[in-house]
C-alpha cells in the first residue's frame, strides 16, 4: 500500500495563497483633506488619496450636506491615478458633510465608502 503525502501539494497551496494576496487588495482610502471626523475651517478643496490606481471614468466623490443635498463639485483625477481632487465652486458654510468616495482600480475592483467631517 502507497501512502500518499499532501505535505508538498500543502506547501504549494499555501506559496500560491500568499502571492495572490496582495493581488487581491483591494483600493482603499489611505488620506483625506479634510480628514474623517475633523473640524476645519471653510474650504473649497477636497482631496482623497487611494493605496491604488483609479480607473478615472468611475471613480470621484460626492460632498454631500446635512439636509442630504449634494453639493456640487468638480472632481479630477491626479497624474498618480490615486488622487482624487474635488474644487467646489464657493467655499463651504459651516456645518455637518459627508462625502461619498467610489474608486475602480485596474483590476476591475469597485470599491465604496464615506466619511465625515464638520465646517466650523
Amino acid at each position: 500500500m502507497r501512502y500518499f503525502n499532501p505535505a508538498p501539494f500543502i506547501a504549494v497551496a499555501a506559496v500560491v495563497a500568499f502571492a495572490a494576496g496582495p493581488a487581491a487588495a483591494h483600493a482603499r482610502l489611505v488620506s483625506a483633506t479634510p480628514a474623517p471626523d475633523s473640524t476645519v475651517a471653510a474650504t473649497r478643496t477636497l482631496t482623497l488619496t487611494f493605496s491604488e490606481r483609479s480607473v478615472p471614468a468611475f471613480s470621484g466623490f460626492d460632498v454631500v450636506n446635512a439636509a442630504e443635498e449634494k453639493i456640487a463639485i468638480r472632481t479630477s483625477v491626479a497624474e498618480d491615478g490615486r488622487t482624487l481632487t474635488g474644487a467646489l465652486a464657493r467655499p463651504l458654510a459651516a456645518g455637518a458633510y459627508r462625502v461619498d468616495w467610489r474608486i475602480a482600480s485596474s483590476d476591475g475592483h469597485r470599491m465604496t465608502g464615506s466619511y465625515t467631517f464638520t465646517v466650523r
